[in-house]
């Protein structure tokens, strides 16, 4: 499978000089949440599409591709002339006898289980489409269809008044069979009220040329939310972080306000572990079994063992704390302490 992930935009709503996709959401950037996901999919092929932030998303690309995961391409998108016109950036990188995945850098909650849903629907023959019911779709490409089979996506800035009133949006991630891909983004036209080449135009070209255009939806509307502005952003970070909550929950982890964490990692915990508000925990931690961490405290990197109590308004920086121990409260580990059982 080819992987073909866009991350052009300029991100004018975010109101800031970094490009949007390197934003951060729980302490990694957009685009290497959407990066993750696609690379736990194995793909023979992983293209980002880049351009506005001139070198920052590239060099941010090159640091991934160094860590041993499935090697990354890059390709420049300028000037930036729609999503179809992106996806021929990358034409010459796509094997052509395996299906491609377009995905976006700045739609980072995607799961993993809702891109092989929509694989495995596409095969190899089929276009898929990843849409999903709202009950607001303004400013969405809706999905059209004719005795409940899709024959095209309408772009809201050209839809009818009828059209307007579908609820059943594109997510914009599609699965394409790259043999038929190359010939339709060759014939795609701008003559839109954007002046741009959509990628969703390839649907109506699917449909006539005999391909059946299939659908998945996610579990959740959230897994194909966007990001455009930073009240969205924003927005994204707490439904992270409580689908983060909510699974420590599941584990048997206490927590005493589960809207109020935040793991910007890998939080591990064992068994009767109580975390107290407005915690923050970034890079690894590990949290062994019986660990209490009271409220308003902040550990990165670090290993805390059995039995231990973390008490409020703690910082804790590359350490390892012992069994048992009594920390704070207001206490200070520096990086390298590691204290033995109390």
């Amino acid at each position: 499978m080819n992987v073909v992930i866009l991350a052009a935009g300029m991100g004018k709503r975010m109101q800031s000089a970094l490009p949007k996709v390197l934003h951060p959401l729980a302490g990694k950037p957009l685009l290497q949440h959407v990066i993750d996901t696609a690379r736990r999919l194995s793909p023979s092929k992983l293209c980002v599409i880049y351009g506005h932030g001139g070198a920052a998303v590239p060099e941010m690309v090159g640091k991934l591709a160094l860590d041993g995961g499935a090697a990354i391409d890059t390709a420049l998108q300028q000037p930036q002339l729609g999503t179809g016109h992106a996806v021929m950036q990358a034409v010459p990188q796509l094997i052509e006898d395996a299906p491609t995945l377009v995905l976006y850098g700045d739609v980072p909650l995607t799961t993993e289980a809702s891109l092989r849903s929509l694989v495995e629907a596409a095969g190899n023959d089929k276009l898929g489409i990843l849409t999903v019911e709202q009950a607001n779709p303004f400013g969405l490409g809706r999905i059209v269809r004719e005795n409940d089979r899709i024959v095209r996506i309408v772009e809201e800035k050209d839809a009818s008044d009828t059209e307007r009133a579908i609820r059943e949006i594109n997510s914009g991630i599609m699965c394409i069979p790259t043999r038929h891909l190359k010939r339709w983004l060759a014939a795609l036209s701008n003559n839109n009220a954007q002046g741009e080449y959509y990628l969703t135009d390839i649907v109506a070209q699917a449909v006539n040329d005999g391909v059946e255009v299939v659908s998945a939806s996610p579990s959740a509307e959230w897994e194909v939310a966007g990001v455009n502005s930073k009240v969205q952003l924003a927005e994204l970070e707490r439904r992270h972080q409580l689908n983060i909550a909510t699974a420590l929950l599941e584990k048997g982890v206490t927590l005493m306000d589960p809207a109020r964490i935040d793991v910007r990692g890998e939080l591990i915990c064992g068994r009767d572990v109580v975390i107290d508000v407005g915690c923050v925990f970034e890079g690894r931690v590990e949290l062994a079994d019986g660990v209490t961490v009271g409220p308003h405290c902040v550990l990165v990197n670090t290993k805390v063992e059995a039995g231990a109590n973390i008490k409020p308004f703690c910082h804790i920086e590359d350490a390892v704390v012992g069994p048992k121990s009594q920390i704070g409260p207001y206490a200070r580990l520096r990086p390298g302490t590691e204290l033995g059982e109390d």
